[in-house]
């Protein structure tokens, strides 16, 4: 395959391109799907054939790269606008909680969020394991129920920089005998442009309610969260200068306060475009509240992101195998390729919110006739499909496979909250789950037996 058929596929795959968080894939001479880091490269459909399917494939160098990217981001608008505050980036465990994620992000200077004692439990393990050092700061966001409480107390203790977030005033009885800083979240009431964007919000507190607490003892982060995948960058700079408002208000009472944190919601551009680069929106934020402080005349909050997806969702492409082809009827010139796994289980966000995914063939990428199908999974549920939002994708003739070859596919973005999602509907197992790094493959997750999975059920 020549030069200029190779740009085509890669043109109408969406390869190499960072709006669709691309930049990574490649296809090679004979029409199959590579990943590349720095002078490494990974064969796909050559894993696949040696680990099995389905399989999901971690890319730690991915997720080390989009938090290089953020840091860059806000240390240039810094530097621009002569911001004098520090830039704080908190991964939120909630994400995807795989050691495999955690490691590469503490090592490019991630801080950490959890929001349950389990989370905060496997943090104090990490900690007795010396992978984290005193530097790296957690937040406690949640509800506090008593045992959480009492681990963040003992943490703290320990020497560890932990930080809980009042999520509910309730919660300041208990932590006046605390003895580090704490923060509070407020629920601003700010709608956005979001699948997740609700009328009533049951998390925080109402700046009214806040602001009749008066002082509160070692306050020093204002925090809020707008949601998931906030589709107008606006929404993410107008909701900012509103949290920045009401942070000059509690700091006269509060002189100790000096952080904003602005939660997560950066949008990951998982079939389209979005209409905001990290860039941009760095620049704009530390702009504003910038502007805001120094009218204000005080000195400029340090800045907090909480942008977990933005960063887990790239690292991970899920793997399967099209086992049989069937006509979806009643006059759709469309077919039914069902896979290996599940959507329901390993995708779950293709049936919870209607997710789209980037979806791309493993092998014969070349293939000079493509087929209009959608996918369904391997359980016994009307349910477990994907159709692209009723749409439908573009995927290789099994007719005009060779005999005895097969026809795997690559969905993209599945780094983000599918793990803790997934689940083992009509008891299949969970995909294979391996490591590519530095050239290497290690095995972080083999494929579960018939026996593994029935023990979770009491067999």
């Amino acid at each position: 395959m020549g030069g200029t058929a190779v740009k085509k596929i890669q043109q109408f795959w969406k390869f190499g391109r960072p709006e669709f968080n691309t930049q990574w894939f490649d296809t090679n001479a004979v029409g199959q799907l590579i990943v590349k880091e720095g002078n490494y490269q990974y064969n796909i459909f050559d894993l696949v054939k040696k680990y099995g399917s389905p399989l999901e494939i971690v890319f730690p160098h991915i997720l080390e790269q989009k938090v290089e990217n953020l840091f860059d981001a806000f240390h240039e608008a810094m530097r621009r606008y002569g911001y004098r505050g520090r830039f704080y980036y908190h991964y939120p465990m909630k994400v995807n909680q795989n050691k495999e994620f955690i490691i590469p992000l503490l090592s490019e200077g991630a801080n950490l969020e959890v929001t349950s004692y389990n989370e905060l439990w496997l943090l104090k393990k990490l900690w007795g394991q010396n992978h984290f050092n005193a530097r790296i700061r957690v937040l406690c966001n949640g509800p506090k129920i008593p045992k959480y409480l009492d681990l963040i107390v003992e943490l703290r203790n320990m020497g560890v920089a932990i930080i809980p977030i009042v999520d509910d005033i309730g919660e300041l009885e208990y932590l006046r005998r605390f003895r580090g800083d704490i923060g509070v979240r407020v629920n601003l009431g700010v709608k956005v442009h979001s699948h997740w964007d609700k009328k009533f919000d049951q998390f925080g507190t109402t700046p009214e309610e806040i602001l009749k607490v008066g002082r509160i003892k070692n306050l020093k982060i204002l925090h809020y969260h707008l949601g998931s995948q906030i589709e107008h960058g606006d929404d993410l700079v107008r909701a900012a200068k509103k949290l920045m408002e009401f942070y000059l208000k509690l700091r006269q009472l509060n002189p100790t306060l000096d952080t904003l944190d602005l939660g997560g919601g950066f949008a990951v551009p998982y079939t389209k475009i979005k209409s905001y680069s990290v860039q941009g929106i760095a620049q704009r934020i530390v702009k504003t509240v910038g502007a805001m402080a120094k009218k204000a005349e005080v000195h400029p909050p340090h800045l907090i992101v909480e942008w977990g997806r933005y960063a887990a969702a790239p690292a991970q492409i899920s793997i399967f195998k099209i086992i049989h082809e069937k006509p979806v009827g009643n006059g759709s010139k469309k077919c039914w390729y069902v896979i290996d796994g599940s959507f329901m289980n390993d995708l779950l966000d293709t049936w919870a919110i209607h997710q789209k995914w980037h979806v791309v063939p493993v092998n014969n990428m070349n293939a000079r006739k493509l087929m209009p199908v959608w996918l369904t999974g391997s359980s016994c549920d009307v349910d477990d499909k994907y159709t692209a939002s009723g749409t439908y994708i573009r995927l290789p003739r099994l007719e005009d496979l060779e005999e005895g070859e097969s026809q795997y596919i690559a969905i993209f973005d599945s780094g983000a909250y599918q793990d803790a999602l997934a689940s083992h509907h009509c008891l299949l197992s969970s995909p294979a789950k391996i490591i590519a790094q530095d050239g290497d493959i290690t095995i972080a997750r083999r494929r579960e037996t018939p026996e593994e999975i029935g023990k979770l059920f009491g067999w």
